[in-house]
């Protein structure tokens, strides 16, 4: 069956919208040539100039099966009720939040349609509701969202409506920030190209294919986001299968494109990505947007590269039931919107084309308005998660690092010469990734050399720090690589690849620049397992080099911010102060089952004093251990890091003078070992805590404050904490001596406190 008319942007066209009609290329091109262009959009010259519409389909264009029609028309009706139903809820003071999908679900059903759920990978943003329902999500499942029921699989009550993750369906948990799925979308696809490329995976992990997809969308805001250009260099990089759909609706809250993009057009910003297949349609358009998505999947299924469609729609309703576009848009403009309605006029069509009468269209929305009340009435009566859950799943419930389990410390045996912490690093990751195939080690420099014909000629890399040196080597480039100058690039795919079962373990080149990824570590790392109950994890370790005591170190080499990484639940954090320890505790790492930042510090990597030998290929320290490196009387220090050396120092020196100190060190932050902080300070009676991060609003504040409420009628004096000033690290050494504790200070804060 033809259409003979072209309906799709009359309603447009009698609204005196100008559209550049282009002739197209022929519709029936291989996918596996250069990315065509099938359409342009034309701009009006100006700064402030408007984007008109895409240009129109051919006048003559085969309708698909009269099944799959009706199917699709349904899904999309569908999907309108639904938004319709939580708006209604919402005004009733029944659920919470409503953002909608309305104006895009022509494009978002087609999406589904073209795709294989529980085959093909889905990182869809909050509009995407057609797209899930089509997957097989349905209305029940949606609404028990809507109204936070335990029963909810998105989140089971803790996120947002239309914060889609859907384990069953291969929906990967979103979250609200904006752009955040991008990397991952790409971790996930990146994954299934390393799978192929190390043979050892196919024997370990399952559920692989050789022509799966990973869909990603964004709105056309979120193309402002630097991760957007991340996504898309390192997906046409690596010609990964990642299908990239951008719904353009043409306003980011009240923002519109114009103004978010140079030049108004994100597509002719991005055609020049190597192996990117760029196409572009009318998404309020099912037929076109489901020919144009068909295109796309098949050139991301014959391993060509990434695609990316960029589909125009519209955006009936105001961006969520917190805003009003009447505010900032004109009647006129929304009216002539509203005459491009997809699930209005895709209803016409099939009137119009025989394909179903208007009884028969009245019964399938009879049909989904009873569904959709019957669904609400149901998640209505749902229960809602009860409060005593609030803490499950901050961690993973199956694996406990700090369980004997993973303690093998009390009957290590040691052997060979002594190594330092970069050669006890460096084991133990040769060790763990022999063992486990799903290891994974990238970042910036980490690899021996990424032009691998000359690696039998130079001495390699392997880190600034020549932590990872010879493991490109051992192991191959598929397992140990450079990443883009890009922290939260690295992150973010690693958080993909941790979804589909590998084990990344990649390295921040320094503590001072992991702030780009903190969106990444925040919002999404530390939370994908909460925020989704239990339905998804990333278990990953991020080894990051920090602290100070380097001279020439200066403002952006040498900072010890860890009091922001440990108020993050969800993430693990440990801390070693010498090579044995280096190694026990990122073995435990590397086995748990939750994302850990380890930090490594720069001055102790090659000291002498922390040097041991190497230990066996089990040996494990739990977290929430601490050690007590030095036995006393008269008072305790509780330190961590650099600060464990200098504190050793200061109690030799200060022993001269009949002071007894006994030192605690804790070794891993999240979590402390409360246990040993108890029994230390209930035999001395008399307190310091010290580290190398600032005084104020350090985490030294925190051990301080939980010692003062529990432990209070054991104290005989104030507790003291010795740390560096509230400012940044110089470069001048004396002014950084000034600045970073030192073994002086630690020796003043144990008389004074010994004198009180």
């Amino acid at each position: 069956m033809s259409i003979g008319v072209n309906p799709w942007l009359k309603p447009a066209m009698n609204n005196d919208t100008k559209v550049l009609r282009l002739v197209r290329k022929s519709e029936t091109s291989s996918t596996t040539e250069a990315p065509e262009r099938e359409a342009e959009m034309g701009m009006a010259p100006g700064p402030t100039s408007m984007p008109v519409a895409f240009a129109p389909r051919p006048a003559t264009h085969e309708l698909p099966d009269q099944n799959l029609l009706l199917e699709m028309y349904r899904t999309m009706y569908l999907s309108r009720r639904l938004d319709d139903k939580e708006i209604q809820l919402k005004a009733q003071n029944r659920i919470f939040f409503q953002i909608s999908g309305a104006g895009h679900e022509a494009i978002l059903t087609a999406a589904g349609v073209a795709l294989k759920p529980a085959y093909d990978w889905f990182y869809p943003y909050y509009r995407d509701r057609a797209l899930c329902l089509q997957l097989g999500m349905t209305p029940l499942e949606q609404l028990l969202s809507a109204v936070a029921a335990e029963a909810d699989p998105n989140s089971h009550g803790r996120q947002m409506p239309s914060h889609w993750g859907h384990s069953k369906l291969n929906i990967v948990s979103q979250s609200s920030p904006t752009g955040t799925q991008l990397l991952q979308a790409v971790g996930c696809a990146e994954a299934s190209y390393r799978y192929q490329l190390i043979p050892e995976l196919q024997k370990r992990i399952s559920g692989f294919k050789n022509d799966e997809v990973t869909y990603v969308s964004l709105g056309d805001g979120t193309s402002s986001q630097g991760e957007f250009w991340e996504a898309l260099n390192t997906a046409s990089n690596l010609k990964l299968p990642v299908l990239f759909l951008l719904e353009d609706n043409g306003y980011a809250i009240s923002v519109p494109v114009e103004v978010q993009t140079a030049g108004g057009d994100v597509s002719r910003l991005v055609e020049n990505f190597p192996s990117l297949y760029l196409q572009r349609c009318d998404g309020t358009d099912p037929i076109e947007s489901l020919e144009t998505m068909r295109r796309a999947v098949d050139y991301c299924r014959r391993r060509q590269g990434p695609a990316f469609v960029h589909a125009k729609v519209i955006r009936p309703y105001s961006h969520s039931l917190s805003d009003d576009e009447k505010l900032y848009r004109p009647d006129e403009e929304r009216a002539g919107e509203a005459e491009r309605d997809p699930v209005k006029r895709f209803g016409a069509l099939l009137i119009d084309e025989g394909v179903i009468d208007q009884d028969g269209l009245q019964k399938i929305k009879d049909e989904v308005d009873r569904e959709v009340n019957e669904a609400a009435d149901i998640a209505l009566a749902s229960a809602q998660p009860p409060k005593e859950s609030a803490m499950e799943y901050v961690f993973s419930p199956d694996v406990d690092p700090t369980s004997k389990e993973f303690d093998t410390e009390d009957r290590v045996q040691l052997s060979g010469n002594a190594g330092t912490m970069v050669d006890l690093i460096n084991r133990c990751l040769e060790t763990e990734m022999a063992r486990d195939p799903r290891i994974v080690v990238f970042g910036e420099d980490v690899a021996d050399c990424s032009r691998e014909q000359y690696l039998q000629s130079v001495k390699g890399k392997g880190g600034v720090f020549k932590v990872t040196a010879n493991l490109q080597r051992k192991f191959g480039s598929a397992r140990v690589f450079n990443s883009p100058l890009a922290e939260a690039n690295i992150v973010g795919r690693a958080i993909g690849m941790a979804t589909r079962g590998l084990k990344p373990v990649v390295e921040i080149q320094f503590f001072d620049y992991i702030w780009p990824a903190m969106h990444q570590i925040r919002n999404e790392l530390a939370l994908m397992r909460w925020r989704s109950g239990n339905e998804w994890k990333s278990p990953l370790v991020m080894r990051v080099p920090v602290g100070g005591y380097l001279k020439g170190g200066a403002v952006y080499h040498s900072q010890s911010g860890v009091s922001t990484f440990t108020q993050i639940p969800g993430l693990r954090v440990v801390y070693p102060s010498n090579a044995l320890d280096a190694n026990g505790l990122l073995r435990t790492a590397i086995r748990c089952d939750d994302p850990v930042l380890f930090l490594e510090h720069k001055h102790l990597y090659r000291q002498a004093y922390n040097k041991s030998q190497y230990p066996t290929n089990d040996f494990m320290i739990p977290f929430g251990k601490a050690k007590k490196v030095r036995e006393g009387k008269d008072l305790s220090i509780i330190t961590y890091g650099a600060l464990v050396q200098r504190s050793l120092v200061a109690a030799k020196q200060m022993e001269q003078e009949g002071i007894s100190v006994e030192i605690i060190d804790l070794r891993s932050l999240v979590p402390f070992d409360w246990n040993a902080i108890a029994e230390t300070v209930k035999k001395t009676n008399r307190v310091i805590v010290a580290h190398e991060d600032s005084l104020s609003f350090g985490y030294a504040s925190e051990i301080v404050a939980r010692i003062s409420d529990e432990l209070f009628e054991y104290l005989d004096a104030p507790v003291k904490r010795v740390c560096a000033l509230d400012t940044f690290v110089a470069y001048a050494p004396q002014v950084e001596d000034a600045i970073l504790p030192q073994a002086s200070d630690v020796a003043k804060a144990i008389a004074d406190l010994k004198a009180y």
